[in-house]
């Protein structure tokens, strides 16, 4: 029963999406305004339906229904009912479903909010995304189909993939990553919609700016996770390997970043409406690409769902989607086109330009590096690989060129810069920058393990903690700026100036606690990658050895079952200062249900300073006399790339809270906003 509903329900959907489709296209051209509301009804149903479905699945799993062949893959007795329940995203089929649901729920959401205010370009925008959920619900009625009956019926089935079931930020990190993903959908569909209806202004970027915000906050937020269950569940004491499946999360990322700073660009100065519509058009087929390389079985990776068959399908609506929207824009180029040009090399417009050249460039070193492999084996049939050497050589020049514009573009007007204020503004961060770089290489000339030396690494390190000293600064300035003119123009408190101040501008205040949080997470990879100290060594029970200021005793080994994996580990004592600071129990977890593949749990002793990282590589458990091989690393500061997403995630959220009184979007004429010749706030206000 279940299976049927489940099915059913899919299928339903897969009907209801493109019949929506359809009426959104023909209501507009019949200007019917019934069918353009069936449309959005819709996109309501395909919501419920695709709920109906991952509950019904969820329902399956938990319940070990192994005539569901979904189930039957991914499904265990013996696992526990969290990692059950999350095993709904852990394969492919399951995945599929789920962005499915999630698809479906940004389809819902962004009619609600919108409703038929936004007339053609709306109706339109409706017809774009129904037409991609139809692409996902096709995959799950025939290629993908979770639902397949399995006869005889398995008493039990093998669980979910060990790296998948060995940590609870499976839970966290795949939802985040397909809110992220997903959503980048509505700001394409309105850019599609405001082709299609000649809405050429700058209303879809408003009515989207607050749906690509959220979907951007989620997709960092699903990085930075990521990067944390890498580093907590893989046992290798890093968290990013410039893995093809990391690389497909991160490229998105780098153009929705360019887009969201190049957007204000066109607000403001109605400039670069071509290469707006360009990056959410690439945006939104980097995200179904990196679905394609994690699902089409075409690369190895920890991350990827190597049983894939529907990298075809997966090829074919790219290519689709690249044609139509290319073509759209074509067609629209010249009246896009508009006359307004630079003020000023000293111009905020200036240094967001140059901000989207470089994402530009960094997008596309790793999407080359990605890809590049792939084709070369493709085509001389011949396995190339490209690592992290030619990741590091070619990005961290870019990631030292936007660290130094993170300070920059702040302290730019739009428009031109007067230069004297611009000095004087400029004074604080440029202390700032020669103080970071000399404290950065007084600590790498103590701090730097022994017989290492300085390398490109290095140095780039200490261009990173120079500019991150600048951009704090100069990010921190505009908010004392700010609240200086507003306390000036209205008295009260320093602090009350400051909540004013920002809630007048939330949407760049918000942008200024953003940049705090690239700014820590710059700190902690710079910190974690040139202060690392490693070392392997052997220890017998009883015996120590000393890392840093850390002196590290094995003691003995235990092993143990539990309900879905059998466990070796090591208990480790770390002290510190003559006392006993942490005990430690690095394991090796070994799951029999899945043919006893082993996954490693690290012992991590996290500090706000610095993480104490242990690895259980190897034992011989001799009666009597333990005998244990450990990697002991320590990472300074690693922490802070976590706490930094949160202040990411704070930012994003601040800056995308409406202020009272701001009117909805709609469809009346509008003229795009201008900056006036003259600003009218205090000089010197930082606003």
């Amino acid at each position: 029963m279940i299976r049927i509903i489940g099915i059913s329900t899919v299928a339903l959907a897969l009907g209801v999406a493109l019949y929506g489709m359809v009426a959104a296209i023909i209501g507009v051209h019949r200007r019917d305004a019934a069918l353009v509301r069936s449309a959005r009804t819709a996109a309501y149903a395909n919501f419920a339906l695709l709920l109906i479905s991952n509950l019904a699945m969820m329902f399956a799993l938990l319940t070990h229904d192994f005539s569901v062949a979904y189930v039957a893959q991914v499904g265990s007795r013996s696992t526990p009912a969290f990692f059950t329940a999350i095993s709904l995203w852990s394969s492919l089929e399951g995945s599929i479903l789920f962005w499915g649901l999630i698809l479906s729920l940004y389809t819902a959401a962004a009619m609600y909010r919108t409703g038929p205010r936004l007339g053609s370009m709306g109706a339109y925008a409706n017809a774009v995304m129904l037409g991609v959920g139809a692409f996902f619900y096709m995959l799950l009625v025939a290629p993908a189909n979770p639902w397949g009956l399995v006869s005889p019926v398995p008493l039990d089935g093998p669980g979910p993939n060990p790296l998948l079931q060995n940590h609870w930020l499976m839970g966290v990190h795949p939802p985040l990553l397909y809110l992220g993903y997903v959503g980048m959908t509505v700001p394409f569909a309105f850019a599609m919609g405001a082709l299609l209806s000649g809405r050429i202004d700058d209303l879809w970027l408003r009515v989207t700016r607050r749906w690509t915000l959220i979907a951007w906050m989620f997709l960092s937020l699903a990085i930075i996770a990521g990067m944390w269950w890498s580093y907590a569940v893989l046992g290798w004491g890093g968290y990013w390997a410039w893995d093809p499946v990391e690389n497909a999360s991160f490229m998105p990322w780098l153009t929705a970043t360019a887009f969201l700073h190049s957007s204000m660009v066109q607000e403001r100065r109605n400039m670069l409406r071509v290469w707006n519509m360009t990056l959410i058009i690439a945006t939104f087929l980097l995200t179904v690409l990196g679905t394609f390389l994690t699902r089409s079985g075409i690369i190895s990776s920890v991350h990827a769902f190597t049983n894939g068959q529907i990298g075809i399908y997966f090829l074919t609506f790219i290519g689709v989607m690249l044609v139509l929207s290319l073509a759209l824009l074509s067609g629209r180029t010249p009246a896009l086109k508009t006359p307004a040009k630079l003020d000023s090399m000293l111009s905020r417009e200036t240094a967001f330009m140059f901000n989207n050249l470089l994402f530009a460039a960094f997008t596309f070193t790793v999407l080359l590096g990605t890809l590049f492999p792939i084709i070369a084996e493709a085509v001389i049939d011949q396995e190339v690989s490209v690592g992290r050497p030619f990741f590091n050589q070619m990005t961290l020049p870019l990631c030292a060129a936007l660290l130094f514009l993170l300070g920059v573009g702040p302290m730019l007007p739009w428009r031109a810069a007067k230069t004297d204020q611009l000095r004087r503004e400029s004074i604080p961060p440029a202390i700032a920058f020669l103080v970071s770089v000399v404290l950065a290489a007084i600590a790498m000339e103590r701090g730097l393990p022994e017989g290492i030396k300085p390398t490109m690494t290095t140095f780039y390190g200490l261009l990173a903690f120079g500019f991150s000293g600048f951009a704090l600064v100069a990010n921190v300035q505009q908010f004392t700026l700010a609240a200086s003119a507003r306390r000036r123009a209205g008295g009260g408190s320093f602090g009350a100036a400051l909540w004013a101040a920002s809630n007048a501008n939330r949407r760049r205040f918000g942008g200024y606690i953003a940049h705090l949080g690239i700014l820590i997470i710059a700190l902690g990879i710079a910190a974690s990658s040139i202060f690392r100290t490693e070392v392997e060594k052997t220890l017998n029970a009883g015996e120590s050895m000393t890392i840093g200021d850390y002196s590290i005793r094995f003691d003995s080994l235990y092993a143990r079952r539990e309900p879905h994996r059998d466990v070796v580990g090591a208990f480790v004592a770390a002290t510190a200062g003559g006392r006993e600071i942490a005990l430690l129990r690095p394991r090796l977890n070994y799951y029999t249900e899945r043919g006893g593949e082993v996954a490693a749990t690290p012992g991590i002793r996290s500090t706000f300073n610095e993480d104490l990282y242990l690895i259980l590589k190897n034992y011989q458990p001799n009666p009597g006399a333990h005998v244990a091989t450990f990697d002991v690393i320590i990472e300074p500061w690693v922490s802070w790339i976590w706490w930094g997403g949160l202040v990411i995630a704070l930012g994003a959220i601040f800056g995308s809270i409406p202020r009272r009184g701001e009117r909805v979007p709609t469809d009346a004429p509008h003229e795009p906003a201008r900056v006036p010749e003259r600003e009218t706030v205090p000089a010197g206000s930082g606003v």
